[in-house]
């Protein structure tokens, strides 16, 4: 019997993205290796990804988990109103929330942070859990750090 993989404290979680976002500015390479870190490193997680803003909608980005939605309404399910209300929301009851577009029967639980560089919206962070009440308050403001990091990394080479 194989041991579980070793989950990275939130800190060394936050050295690692740093050290990958630094050396790459493409913001999809970094969104892939962002999505497939915080799947391995954080516990009880179902679903891990990226929504990019593209025509007026979310639309399926680099992502760790199971078949994702592929395009998401501006203002609709828990994406949606991240994109709308540009600001994290932690959801302890997905099946509580309204309209909470189900992608996955299995999440019971979800967070979502805006990728925002400026005052431009790039897209939202997604993540869920199968565990109802899985996401903390230090949770919301890592992965706001995390996609700061991104949104960083990104902004140094636009032009």
């Amino acid at each position: 019997m194989s041991a579980p993989p070793q989950r990275l404290r939130a800190d060394e979680l936050m050295s690692a993205v740093a050290s990958v976002v630094a050396t790459e500015p493409d913001m999809i390479a970094d969104m892939a290796n962002i999505a497939a870190m915080i799947f391995e490193a954080l516990p009880d997680l179902n679903w891990v990804g990226f929504y990019i803003w593209k025509e007026n909608q979310l639309v399926l980005g680099p992502f760790q988990g199971r078949m994702a939605c592929t395009r998401i309404a501006y203002g609709r399910g828990v994406c949606g109103t991240v994109a709308r209300e540009r600001r994290s929301l932690v959801v302890p009851d997905v099946h509580a929330f309204p309209g909470h577009i189900a992608c996955d029967a299995a999440s019971a639980s979800e967070i979502v942070v805006p990728v925002i560089a400026g005052d431009r919206l790039l897209g939202v962070l997604d993540i869920d859990s199968p565990v109802r009440d899985r996401f903390s308050d230090a949770d919301r403001i890592m992965l706001e750090k995390i996609v700061d990091l991104l949104v960083q990394a990104i902004s140094a080479t636009a032009v």
